[in-house]
């Protein structure tokens, strides 16, 4: 497994990691791992459409009328 040290960690962000472990019954470490696995797996496989309806979802919701044009568009020449 891969290893990374963060350096330059705030005292107040330190103790906040610390008091979020203990809430969540895990050390500082496992938090930290916590929290980047959620932090990545939150962006992956998703594209900008579904992260924009998730961030209106969380914010009291957003109703939209989209249907998407299926035509085949012709490729652009460049020559």
């Amino acid at each position: 497994m891969a290893a990374i040290s963060i350096r330059n960690l705030s005292d107040e962000t330190h103790r906040a990691l610390k008091a979020r472990a203990r809430a969540h019954g895990r050390s500082a470490e496992a938090e930290v791992r916590q929290i980047l696995d959620d932090a990545v797996a939150a962006g992956e496989g998703t594209g900008l459409g579904t992260r924009i309806a998730r961030a209106a979802a969380e914010a009291g919701g957003l109703d939209l009328e989209i249907q998407r044009d299926k035509a085949v568009s012709e490729p652009v020449d460049f020559s």
